[in-house]
């Protein structure tokens, strides 16, 4: 038997975990090695793929004259220049040193030495950070401090950029479509309202996500999210989920749709379908704009507790449901064991860190002009377009199309807190991506606004407003570190202001709710957290699991969405809270 129908034939005895850059590359290859039935037909995927990153050029040759082998070789040079920016190696050494991990961490499984090594400062660390006793509590104070950090001292700069955009950015539209006499027709209200309200809205908190990125970035980088995943597996085997599920939840905190396709590594069915029910309840970081905006407004003192419990309720919520499943619809599935590497630790190193912090950043404000942009452009029309008569881009939104259609999910909300048609609005476009439900909120509460009147200024004195005020940010970041720890420095007891956005947020909230506007925004984030994802993710859903499994899920998370929502705001009212 030859090596290759060696690996074919026993493709599910064993996966061995690549780590989460590899392994995600590896997902994408699978993909579109499944699109091309010839080649799935002569190499099992996964193999194959490893096989491209490892740049066999036996492979190679060989997928140059079967159809489809272009475009794979395509991506794979595409992967491998990837793996190599991110990890600054060469992508066959990284797939070597996972392999000898795993070997390793095999041999450290099963077999027994009479006497001890000496420890090196690794071991000694890990004694207390993978403890039975310390690791679980080790790890959830790491992620609230991440979070913590990232809802804390990240908000002078949203601050900044949400002036900069409410500020020079929309006078230049104004003042350049003043220019082309545009000035006052619905070309300019499409600008402002529809195209800065909506992307502007959503832009405002990138400095969120780098911050969450770079804190992320430093702990794999520095080798913790390996003792992490360490930690977890031996909570899930103890839950009765599989270690090796901790991967593809992982990755769902950065994006759900590759989350899916990493539960590809799991070898069980019933393994990959159980963990790919639970990943979307892990808080993509689409929805970190929502929980950011909504604690500002409701928890401006615990802003980043209230973040951070968001994340730990994700967690919490697919544990629960993983034990209910293990014991009802996936009774009696087989476990298998789960040998990871612990690598050494490391000092991060400024290139890396970067590229793992803009790669995904980037793709948020990529989106940002993409998907964002033109969702934001089709609310605009909706609202522009006045049901029961009017002009168009003259009617009140309260009576536009969109508001209409809103209308009809809102008695549906009511027992929830937020039962009116802005908060269903968001909701619904919340199906397309979920940082649309900011541009949303952004469009439908600002359509009203009356802009205040300014002293016109010049473009450079715009230019040295945008400067001073980012250094004003960044003395205001350093300031703030103290204090999220307790400790008053500077003896400031300053709060920042509300923007006109949360003002009306939250108005309406208190409005809906009857005075009880902490609770249904509590509610809502809750809502966010729990009911269905992107389409683009329910697509992976579908292409992973099947029809039968995606279904179970959308219908299950909406139910499940609001069945927690209404007992946080009911029974909140009940027991006299918010």
């Amino acid at each position: 038997m030859t090596a290759h129908d060696l690996a074919y034939s026993h493709r599910e005895a064993f996966s061995i975990d690549y780590g989460r850059e590899v392994e995600e590359e590896i997902a994408r290859l699978q993909g579109v090695i499944a699109a091309h039935p010839p080649i799935v037909q002569q190499y099992p995927p996964r193999w194959l793929a490893i096989k491209l990153l490892e740049k066999d050029q036996d492979i190679q040759m060989r997928l140059k004259v079967l159809k489809g082998g272009a475009e794979l070789l395509d991506q794979a040079e595409k992967s491998t220049a990837h793996l190599e920016a991110v990890i600054g190696d060469d992508s066959d050494v990284i797939i070597a040193d996972h392999r000898y991990g795993f070997i390793n961490g095999l041999v450290r499984e099963a077999v027994k030495r009479t006497r001890e090594d000496r420890l090196t400062l690794s071991d000694k660390i890990d004694q207390v950070v993978t403890s039975r006793l310390l690791g679980i509590p080790i790890f959830l104070v790491a992620m609230w401090i991440v979070f913590k950090l990232t809802a804390d001292v990240s908000a002078p700069y949203l601050d900044w950029v949400d002036g900069v955009i409410s500020g020079p950015f929309t006078n230049w539209a104004v003042a350049i479509l003043g220019a082309l006499g545009l000035s006052g027709t619905w070309v300019e209200s499409l600008m402002v309202d529809g195209v800065i309200a909506g992307v502007g809205g959503v832009l405002v908190f990138v400095p969120v996500l780098m911050f969450l990125y770079l804190a992320l970035a430093l702990l794999e980088d520095s080798g913790y999210m390996a003792r992490a995943a360490f930690v977890m597996d031996r909570l899930m085997h103890a839950l009765g989920l599989h270690g090796k599920s901790f991967l593809p939840m992982l990755v769902g905190f950065g994006c759900t749709v590759p989350a899916f396709y990493a539960t590809r590594t799991l070898e069980n069915e019933k393994d990959r379908i159980l963990t790919g029910l639970l990943v979307p309840f892990m808080s993509c970081g689409a929805r970190l704009p929502v929980y950011v905006l909504f604690a500002a407004i409701f928890f401006p003192r615990n802003a980043g507790t209230m973040v951070f419990s968001m994340y730990l309720l994700g967690i919490l919520t697919a544990v629960v449901l993983g034990i209910m499943l293990k014991h009802t619809l996936f009774k009696g599935k087989e476990q298998s064991a789960f040998v990871m590497e612990l690598p050494p630790y490391r000092l991060p190193t400024l290139r890396s860190i970067w590229f793992h912090m803009w790669e995904r950043t980037g793709a948020f404000i990529r989106k940002a002009w993409t998907i964002i942009l033109a969702t934001s452009i089709i609310l605009w029309f909706l609202m522009a377009i006045p049901v029961g008569g009017g002009k168009f881009a003259e009617t009140d939104v309260d009576r536009s199309a969109f508001a209409t259609a809103s209308s009809i999910v809102a008695p549906v909300l009511s027992p929830l807190g937020f039962g009116t048609w802005e908060a269903g609005s968001a909701l619904i476009s919340g199906f397309v991506a979920k940082e649309v439900v900011v541009s949303t909120l952004a469009q439908v509460y600002a359509v009203d606004e009356v802009p205040e009147v300014q002293e016109p200024t010049t473009f450079f004195e715009d230019i040295g407003e945008i400067i001073t005020s980012f250094v004003g940010a960044t003395l205001d970041t350093v300031k703030s570190l103290p204090l999220i720890i307790g400790i008053d420095l500077f003896d400031e007891e300053a709060e920042d202001e509300p923007t006109q956005l949360m003002q009306s947020i939250q108005q309406g909230f208190e409005t809906a709710s009857g005075g009880h506007g902490a609770l249904a925004g509590l509610a809502f984030m809750v809502f966010v957290l729990l009911y269905t994802p992107c389409m683009v993710a329910i697509a992976a859903e579908k292409q992973e699991l099947g029809a039968k499994w995606m279904w179970v899920s959308v219908i299950g998370q909406l139910a499940l969405a609001w069945l927690m929502a209404l007992l946080i705001f009911q029974g909140g009212k009940l027991l006299g809270l918010g």
